[in-house]
Order: structure tokens, then sequence, then C-alpha cells
């Protein structure tokens, strides 16, 4: 097996391939509106590490949200477009059970990302990391009052730390933890399909015509 894995949900690009036993190469980049000039080069970057060609790959893995809309659907199209010219099997993974995997606590806990217009994309967690409530969008206050007693995770916590019980250092979902989620199985699998959970800033203007 070789497993190529990324995630574009946030302005942290971030990519790693896995032989099955361990990451063997990792590249990241950072840019809230260059998704598009960054996943390539840092796959290239990654595959170089790992002493690869793109030939030698067998799955592909990606972050499929919630994030933006440009972000989202630079990784997602990506890791269709390799999917289909070079056969192999793709999976696709909720970008907050890729923080999840990071977090390290007993019982119960929230994973936050920024949603932006002062909001938080969030899922909550078990004991065991498996999601229990989420995806979903709202304001950080609203999430507080929601779940006043659990610790929040990601960088939607640490930016609303004080609205939110922030804790840790988990930070942007990371395509080592995502490519040992996939390894291991314990990844709840997802359509290669973005998880948006509303409708993109721009949307075409509609003209009304008079009879």
């Amino acid at each position: 097996m070789l497993l190529l894995a990324f995630d574009t949900a946030t302005p942290v690009i971030t990519v790693a391939v896995h032989d099955g036993t361990r990451v063997v190469g990792q590249a990241s980049g950072e840019g809230a509106m260059a998704h598009g000039e960054l996943l390539a080069p840092a796959i290239r970057d990654a595959m170089a590490q790992a002493g690869a060609a793109m030939g030698d790959l067998t799955d592909v893995a990606v972050g499929v949200g919630p994030g933006p809309f440009t972000g989202l659907r630079v990784g997602v199209v990506t890791a269709l477009t390799l999917a289909s010219t070079l056969g192999l099997t793709a999976h696709g993974v909720c970008s907050l059970d890729i923080v999840a995997a990071d977090v390290q606590v007993e019982g119960e806990f929230l994973v936050a990302t920024d949603a932006r217009r002062k909001e938080v994309y969030w899922a909550r967690y078990g004991g065991d990391h498996l999601r229990l409530d989420g995806p979903h969008v709202l304001k950080p206050a609203d999430l507080a009052a929601l779940h006043p007693d659990l610790p929040a995770f990601g960088q939607g916590a640490h930016l609303y730390d004080g609205v939110l019980r922030a804790a840790g250092e988990v930070g942007a979902p990371r395509a080592s933890s995502l490519a040992q989620l996939v390894v291991s199985g314990r990844a709840v699998e997802l359509p290669l399909e973005p998880l948006y959970l509303r409708r993109p800033d721009a949307v075409p203007q509609v003209s009304s015509k008079r009879a």
C-alpha cells in the first residue's frame, strides 16, 4: 500500500504519504486563498521525500470538510482526478474527525474550526473519538451555550478562547493523522463530496424582468 493523504479544509494545506506502516513523506503550506497554488507543490514535495512516483500510489485520502468552498473544491477535485487517472482507491474523511484523532483527553469533547463570518464548524466526540453529533455550523456563543462543560479543540476553539473552553494545542487537520486513520481502518469514510454546510459567499445575481 502507498497512500497519498491531504486536507485543504483550512488555510493550512497538509500532505502526507503513508506506506501502510508509517508516514514516509510530508509537506505543508499556508494561505487562505492559495489552495490551488500550494497543493500540487506540496504533493510533489511529499512524494519526493517518500522516494516514490505517482504511479506507485495505491490509495488517495482527502479531508472533505467542512470548510470554505474554494479550499474544499481544490482538495476533493484533486483526489477525484488522481483516483480516476491512476486507478486509486479513494477515501473521504470529515476534516473534524482528523483533528479529533490528535486529541488526547478522557470523555467527550468538541472540535471546532474557523467557519468565518464569526462562526465555527463543529462536532461532538465521545471518549472513543467517534463523532456523536455534527458536523454543524454555529456562532461560538451558541455552541458554548449548547455544550458549556465540554473542552474544545482545533483552530476555532483557540480563535474564540474565552467563549469556548479551548484546550490543548491541537490545530489544523494533519494529513499524517488522516493517513493513519485510513490505514488503521478507524476512519468513518464519506463520499468524495465537499461538506460545505452552507452556500458560498458569491452567488449569481438574478435580474427581474418587468412584464
